[in-house]
């Protein structure tokens, strides 16, 4: 009896290494996106904080609020961040469902780039109509994942 409960833990251990190395692998999309992200927060905030943005004509508000982009001239920092961060989002999304081996959460990750997107946009996109949408796709996302699995 000892033995086969020692066979069944060595088979549980090498299965959950198994999983183990490949989550790492297909970590690396994450990985890169949420590198990328800190590296467009910061320029964004570097570019503000020098005065770029004035050279280039734009007026850019740093303080901790979103604005509308009704005017295209008078926008947040925090605008620019969100919709920096959902352009690389959706970029890793198109990238998982071209490379097989990467495929997995795509659906989440469209979900979240069209929710940072659309605080980037702020005023531009009516949440009335983007939230039900983003409800019936979260929906639609776990009932194909799930008749998705393979039966054991």
């Amino acid at each position: 009896m000892a033995d086969e409960e020692k066979k069944i833990e060595e088979k549980d251990e090498k299965e959950v290494l198994k999983h183990d190395e490949k989550t790492e692998e297909n970590d690396l999309l994450s990985s890169v996106a949420w590198a990328l992200i800190l590296i467009w927060a910061g320029l964004v905030f570097l570019a503000s904080n020098t005065g770029w943005f004035a050279d280039m004509g734009w007026s850019v508000d740093t303080r901790w609020i979103f604005h509308s982009l009704q005017d295209l001239r008078n926008f947040g920092v925090w605008n620019l961040i969100a919709l920096g961060a959902g352009g690389i989002i959706l970029l890793e999304a198109c990238a998982r469902l071209i490379l097989p081996e990467y495929r997995h959460n795509v659906g989440g990750n469209f979900i979240g780039a069209a929710i940072l997107i659309g605080i980037g946009l702020g005023g531009w996109m009516s949440w009335s109509y983007l939230w039900p949408l983003i409800l019936i796709a979260v929906g639609i996302n776990v009932l194909i994942s799930g008749l998705g699995r393979k039966r054991s």
